[in-house]
């Protein structure tokens, strides 16, 4: 591999022109928060009708172009595409002469580190890994968003002072993350994000089963409490019948979602198990009380034909964000951005 050359102030403008591969949720968010730094975005590309609408949106009178002219075109590109693509990407873009020596390359895939930008690299390029811990919108409250958002960086250590810059200027947090540690981050961020999204989703619709009118104004101020003590004192935060050991509660539970929700119980067990050894772990659930509710929690997979009575056929299960290669996904665990 080629050596790297720091990034010397005097070798770089003072401004960057800054080019997006990938308009999906987050390339444009970041582009028009480099703007507001002072740099210039020149050129996007994009394929869907919302990834372009979402250029014009946030990228007015940028022009949309090839990939390999954005890269002609700018000093700074941003490649914000699906983590599977990405790889394929930064090939193609090397292969076809695209890339050009001393020119930054920044992926936002929690993903990978920089060295999935090696072929790139080999060509001279300058890699950079930098990953918001955000979900996105697609619109003009992301770039609000990203003040104080913490961003995953990866980078080798002679560039490390410019992607911590760059993060600062998009009013970001940079945190380091080891290329080794680039996947249990990534699926540390897609635990608390993506799946969050599906148990409140998942909360909403039992709520409106029970009839209540406004489960999102029941659960506003529930959730934010939780997540907050939780973000404060971790596990301590514990509250509700698995960690108190009301084993009666949590068999009426999965009773209920049984008649009314069968998709749903899979993912109750599993989360109960997993809330109970915690709870155990941590002292807070007693010993003696364990007992019976893993007996209720090691019951046999309800959502299957034929596992107990009145069960029905096999719902499925709510999913989070998609992070696969759709080219409008995003969220702190990936995608196109």
């Amino acid at each position: 591999m080629n050596a790297i050359p720091p990034l010397e102030a005097q070798d770089r403008p003072a401004r960057l022109t800054v080019g997006v591969v990938g308009a999906g949720r987050v390339g444009p968010a970041l582009a028009a928060s480099l703007q507001l730094a002072g740099h210039r975005p020149v050129a996007v590309s994009g394929v869907s009708d919302a990834s372009v609408r979402r250029a014009a949106d946030l990228l007015p009178d940028v022009p949309l172009v090839t990939p390999a002219e954005v890269l002609a075109r700018a000093d700074l590109v941003l490649l914000t595409v699906p983590d599977d693509a990405l790889a394929g990407l930064v090939r193609g873009l090397a292969e076809t002469g695209a890339v050009r020596p001393g020119q930054l390359l920044v992926h936002t895939s929690g993903r990978y580190g920089a060295a999935v930008l090696d072929p790139a690299t080999r060509a001279g390029a300058l890699p950079l890994a930098l990953h918001p811990a955000m979900t996105f919108t697609g619109t003009s409250v992301d770039v609000q968003r990203l003040a104080g958002c913490s961003f995953g960086v990866t980078a080798p250590d002679e560039l490390r002072m410019a992607a911590e810059a760059l993060v600062i200027e998009m009013g970001g947090e940079p945190e380091w993350i080891a290329e080794s540690a680039r996947p249990l981050y990534h699926a540390a961020l897609a635990i608390g994000a993506n799946h969050l999204v599906t148990l409140v989703a998942q909360s909403m619709e039992l709520l409106r089963t029970a009839g209540v009118a406004a489960p999102d104004r029941m659960l506003g101020p529930l959730l934010g409490a939780a997540l907050d003590n939780a973000l404060r004192s971790g596990d301590a935060a514990l509250t509700g019948p698995v960690a108190r050991g009301d084993a009666g509660t949590v068999a009426a539970h999965v009773a209920e979602l049984r008649r009314h929700a069968p998709g749903s119980v899979a993912g109750y067990l599993a989360m109960a198990r997993t809330t109970a050894d915690r709870a155990l772990a941590h002292g807070l659930l007693k010993p003696e009380l364990a007992e019976d509710l893993l007996v209720v929690l090691a019951g046999p997979a309800p959502d299957r034909p034929g596992n107990g009575p009145g069960d029905g056929p096999d719902e499925g299960s709510e999913t989070g964000p998609d992070n696969g290669p759709h080219p409008d996904n995003n969220g702190p665990a990936g995608g196109d951005r």
